[in-house]
């Protein structure tokens, strides 16, 4: 399985599957969610509310809409609401299930961003390495090209930096 990083948008990533940084409630809010919200159109916030709230460090996933994808994978690596932060095990758990559900729906590419280290508090270097060495471990049945996508240059320059022992420093 391939695993790199890649700097832009989520919203215009072109793959099977895009993760989106969930709150528990599912409620799509700011930063990855927003993109999602706002290329997907409105009906994206309303079928990921309907399958809500869902535990911490698990995922539901819906139709990708406008999206150039098929699926969004909403990952919950965050309590929502303002009444936790993400922690190590709630990161590790929502990469886990996302890579999973993108797995058993057959798809060949997927696209996460930093998970629990945006709103949800999560230090990005510690995350970053956490979700790196989760998809370095994962076994994949279908997944052949999993890219982690940072939005700004130094989001860019320090999930490279954290995850280049699990990418053989590409």
């Amino acid at each position: 399985m391939e695993f790199s990083v890649v700097q832009g948008d989520i919203a215009e990533q072109s793959a099977d599957a895009l993760v989106n940084a969930a709150g528990t409630s599912l409620q799509m809010g700011s930063g990855v969610a927003g993109a999602l919200r706002r290329g997907a159109g409105p009906e994206l916030n309303e079928a990921a509310v309907s399958k809500g709230p869902i535990d911490l460090g698990a995922v539901a996933v819906t139709d990708a809409y406008d999206l150039d994808a098929e699926y969004v994978i909403h990952a919950a690596a965050m309590p929502h609401y303002g009444d936790g932060q993400a922690t190590q095990e709630s990161i590790r758990s929502a990469t886990e299930n996302a890579l999973a559900a993108a797995d058993e729906r057959g798809c060949h590419s997927l696209v996460i961003p930093a998970l629990g280290c945006g709103v949800a508090g999560f230090d990005l270097e510690v995350g970053a390495r956490i979700i790196g060495e989760t998809i370095a471990d994962y076994e994949p049945a279908s997944l052949s090209d999993v890219r982690f996508i940072a939005y700004s240059d130094a989001e860019y320059e320090t999930v490279q930096a954290a995850t280049a022992g699990f990418r053989g420093g590409d």
